[in-house]
């Protein structure tokens, strides 16, 4: 009897022992929704294209509209970095909020007053208690105290402040109550609701607009009333007339709620789209920022000053010095020590190799196994051949000197050096690249480090690299060597380098 692997899946439904002949492995299961019946050919739930339609229709609608999600779940470091710019967007709302106020009242202020023989005049308490709720909530932002409750509440009170302000017109300067309704200071509604957008969350910014639009109707409501009970509807349909009085022409206060609420639901959409870009764009920075810890920071630049997407084959050719590093009897640590010990030493020393070479003005590009390749080359580094000879001088003599890993364990590595044209570019198929340095000189200095463990030496370079290092008095002929694809043999010189 042939063993067969189980596929199981688990979605919260049935699962069902899958039919012979149904193009799945045997011994697999299929799944059923909870009371769904078998498709009476296949043994499959009767499709359900009408609701399934019915979802993806509404998908593609949110998607048309309100963008791409991030992610189901965005990850625990995302959300906290969204929070924290949400926490301190509380505190930028908060102060031009009293900004706001002190317009308020240094409009208040410097206005001729027409109405001083009021007895009552409430626009100064309104405006005082609109400022002392802008400190107080100021205040919690700063002390990160502003929960959803409070949000909420304080989004609520802001509008009906504002709305109260509004209501103390007619009282202030003694007018029926549809004085209020031509007054300018409605346009602070807009404002309002605006602020609530820096939060990136549009519930904010909906419930800003909502109170706003039930203040008004209720303004309305409350003037329409007043002027009923006094005999006096005060409503007309002249638009000259309601410009040029206190009439209320209902058409042009419906208006304003309309535009209030279309204003809230056009800035919502906005909102949740600029929500989700801030989230994808947040998530792919801090991806870009691990992945560059796996690429070296010049590799890393190039990749993100692309002007197009990287493809394979994309790279450049350019004037280099390669140095490849290996370490030596590297087959015998690995069966001396176990495979966590062993990524210990590796990393240390990978760390140390590293920070030599980054001190020359070198780039890891490739992480082979135990081996390194170190590119040198550029505008910022004329000098690359001697930089190249520098840090293998330095890694050779310095580095066995020093324990590595949790063993302490001794470590030489062998160098191989070559200068030439180098291509420096991505390489691989189209979802899955590396970048790195490739070509004939790139394999050359590949080869010169092999050699060295049949000449008993540690660093090996070619002619190139002595002449463009101008390093003739620090080396030694090691005769010539016939490297595999090449026809002409090649001139090793060799360094020797007392520990």
């Amino acid at each position: 009897m042939v063993n067969t692997p189980i596929l199981v899946l688990w979605i919260g439904s049935t699962l069902v022992p899958a039919a012979c002949g149904d193009g799945r492995p045997r011994g697999s299961y299929r799944i059923t929704r909870s009371g769904g019946s078998p498709h009476p050919k296949s043994g499959d739930p009767a499709p359900r294209r009408r609701g399934g339609l019915r979802v993806s229709g509404r998908r593609t609608l949110s998607r048309f509209v309100l963008g791409a999600r991030a992610e189901d779940r965005l990850p625990a470091r995302v959300r906290a970095t969204v929070e924290a710019q949400q926490r301190q967007s509380e505190i930028l709302i908060g102060w031009v909020q009293l900004s706001v106020v002190g317009l308020f009242g240094a409009l208040y202020l410097i206005a001729p007053k027409t109405s001083g023989s009021t007895a009552f005049m409430p626009v100064p308490y309104a405006l005082g208690g609109y400022l002392a709720f802008t400190l107080v909530r100021l205040i919690l932002a700063y002390r990160d105290r502003l929960g959803p409750v409070l949000l909420f509440a304080s989004v609520i009170i802001d509008m009906s402040l504002l709305m109260g302000l509004i209501w103390t017109f007619h009282v202030q300067y003694e007018q029926s109550a549809p004085f209020y309704l031509k007054a300018p200071t409605l346009l602070y509604v807009f404002i309002f609701i605006a602020l609530r957008a820096l939060r990136f969350q549009s519930v904010y910014v909906v419930t800003a607009g909502v109170t706003a639009a039930l203040g008004w109707a209720g303004l309305l409501a409350y003037a329409l009333v007043t002027e009923l009970r006094m005999g006096d509807p005060m409503i007309t349909r002249d638009y000259v007339a309601y410009m040029t009085s206190n009439t209320v022409l209902v058409g042009a206060e419906v208006d304003k709620i309309v535009s209030i609420l279309t204003v809230t639901g056009i800035l919502a959409i906005a909102l949740v789209r600029g929500r989700r870009l801030l989230e994808r764009a947040v998530v792919d920075s801090m991806t870009a920022a691990d992945l560059s810890r796996f690429v070296a920071p010049e590799v890393a630049h190039r990749i993100a000053s692309a002007g197009e997407g990287l493809r394979a084959g994309d790279g450049e050719v350019r004037e280099g010095t390669i140095l490849f590093t290996d370490i030596e009897g590297f087959a015998t640590l690995s069966e001396q020590v176990d495979p966590a010990a062993l990524m210990a030493i590796l990393n240390d020393y990978f760390g140390a190799v590293n920070a030599i070479a980054e001190a020359n003005g070198g780039v890891i590009v490739q992480f082979n196994g135990d081996a390194l390749l170190v590119s040198f080359g550029g505008e910022a580094c004329p000098d690359h051949a001697r930089r190249a000879v520098e840090t293998a001088r330095a890694i050779v003599r310095d580095l066995p000197g020093r324990p590595f890993g949790p063993g302490g364990h001794r470590i030489r590595t062998r160098c191989g050096i070559n200068t030439g044209q180098v291509i420096l570019g991505a390489v691989g198929a189209a979802n899955r690249l590396i970048f790195t340095a490739h070509g004939d000189e790139v394999n050359l200095a590949a080869r010169l480090e092999q050699f060295n463990k049949d000449h008993g030496t540690y660093i090996l370079m070619s002619e190139a690299t002595v002449r463009h290092a101008d390093a003739e008095g620090e080396v030694e002929p090691a005769g010539e060597i016939t490297v595999r694809g090449r026809q002409a043999p090649t001139r090793v010189f060799v360094m020797r380098v007392v520990g």
